[in-house]
Parts: C-alpha cells; structure tokens; sequence
C-alpha cells in the first residue's frame, strides 16, 4: 500500500511538474507574442512615414520648381531733371520773358516731375503778350500684379488725352497725331475764354516706353494785344515735347540732358529692376491748362 501510494504521488508530482513547465512556455510565448507585434506595427509604421516624407518631399521640390510670375522689366529707370529738359533757344522761343523754371515738388525724383515757367511781354499801353509752359513726366515701374510699365504708361497716356480733349470751356477743340515722338503722341488744341483775356491752348501728350511726357503750353494776348496764333503755338510746342522724350533717353544713358534732339536713345544697357514703384499707381493731377 505504502508503495502505490508513494508512486501515486511520485505520478501527481510529474504532472504537476509538467503543468508547471507547460504553464511557463505558454507564458513565454505569450510574452513574445507581443513583442513581434510591436515590432511588427513599428515597421509598419516606419514605412508608413517614410512613404508620407518621400511624397511630402516630391510636392515640395514640385513646388520650388514651379516658375514664378514674371513680367518685362520697365526700360527707363530715371527722369531727367524737369527744368532743364529744354535747350535755352527753345525756352526763349516759348517763354521769352521766363527768368528760370518753377520745379513741382514730388516725394520720388525718379517716378515723376515737373517743371513750369511763366512769362510776361509787357508793352504798357500797347498790352501784353502772356505764355504759360508746364512740363510735366511720369515715369511707371513694372509690376507682377498690375503688368508691365509700357502697359501702365500706355494706358496713363490714354487717360491724359482723354482729359486734356475734355477741357471744362474749350471751344473749337482739334486733336492729332504726332510723328516721330516716341512711341506715340497726340496734340490737342483749343480756345479758353478766361477773365483776363481769350487763351490758345495746347497740350501734347507723349509716351515714350514706360514714360509719359504730357506738355501744357497757353498764351493769350492781354489789354488789347493780339491773340497768338494757335498754328504758331502749335508748332513750338510740338518742337518743345520732342526735346523732353529726347531728354528721357539721355537721362538713362548718362547723356547731356540739355542737348536738344530729335529721338530719343534706347540704349540695350539698361539693365533691369524688379522693385516696384508704388509712387507710379498714383493719379497726377489733370491737364495743367485747367490750373492756369
């Protein structure tokens, strides 16, 4: 009895002993279980990333690559100085009596100026001859978002023909093209009745690139004198303008401004800008012919 009693506890305690072991392997296992998972979605996951920074990285460099918004480069960069953009001889046709030239005052030299001068031939008894000259430039710098500074100019000039044809009073208004101007020119012509006396009245207005050159020029005959002649006044003014378009290419060529000439230079050494000028979105003021 005693025998079958110490091999039955002999028999439990194996199979204890086998539970026991068979308990610890499924514990281990269970533990590694786990860990291949882990590594598993970790590699799951560095792929995940690497796929998400590889496509991160092609829109980027697809991106950069992409061009940017260009526009052409304005041709002038600079304006002459305003009051000496006329030969003396043609100041002296114009204005005989001007002692100098009045500069307006502008915030930026290089997007607009001008320049005015007044002359009175007084005869006494006999009346007097009186002229008026306003030069005035204004000069557009390109821009990607409003277009090239030709355009603006372009456009600009429109608007100064426009204005100076609906002078407030002209009567028996004339208008025609200019040649041999830059690259476009109108003179607009017409009578002004004013309290002092009749004015003749001429305003030619030029683009040349991205520069518009607008040229008031009135004369009136005062205290009986006689009036000037429009064909006269008409004449010089025109001569006068193409001295400033002239004086605009010289200017951005390191020329004499007060050399007078007949077209302007377009020199291929101006190099580009890319700034743009904000002072060249702001309106002037109308046709000078209306402040006289």
């Amino acid at each position: 009895m005693q025998r079958v009693a110490e091999r039955d506890q002999h028999d439990r305690r194996d199979q204890r002993e086998q539970r026991a072991r068979g308990l610890r392997r499924a514990l281990v296992c269970a533990g590694v279980v786990p860990v291949m998972l882990v590594a598993a979605a970790c590699s799951s996951d560095s792929g995940s990333d690497d796929k998400a920074a590889d496509s991160s990285t092609k829109t980027s460099a697809s991106e950069s690559a992409s061009p940017s918004p260009t526009v052409q480069a304005a041709v002038y960069k600079s304006l002459p100085e305003p009051c000496k953009v006329l030969a003396k001889k043609t100041l002296e046709d114009l204005v005989p009596q001007a002692k100098s030239g009045k500069r307006g005052t502008s915030d930026e030299a290089s997007t607009r100026a001008s320049c005015s001068w007044s002359s009175l031939d007084n005869n006494g008894v006999k009346g007097s001859q009186f002229r008026w000259l306003n030069v005035s430039l204004l000069r557009f710098e390109s821009d990607v978002t409003r277009g090239s500074g030709d355009k603006l100019a372009q456009a600009y000039y429109e608007t100064q023909v426009q204005d100076a044809k609906s002078a407030s009073g002209a009567k028996n208004l004339k208008s025609e093209p200019v040649a041999g101007v830059g690259d476009e020119a109108t003179a607009v012509r017409y009578d002004l009745k004013k309290k002092e006396g009749s004015f003749k009245q001429e305003t030619v207005v030029a683009r040349v690139e991205n520069v518009v050159v607008t040229l008031d020029y009135n004369g009136a005959g005062l205290a009986g004198e006689k009036t000037p002649s429009a064909d006269t006044l008409n004449k010089l003014a025109q001569k006068a303008v193409k001295e400033v378009v002239a004086a605009v290419g010289r200017a951005n060529d390191g020329g004499s401004a007060g050399t007078p000439s007949s077209t302007p230079s377009k020199s291929a050494s101006k190099s580009p800008s890319s700034s743009p000028s904000k002072a060249a979105s702001a309106s002037p003021s109308k046709s000078a012919a209306k402040k006289s």
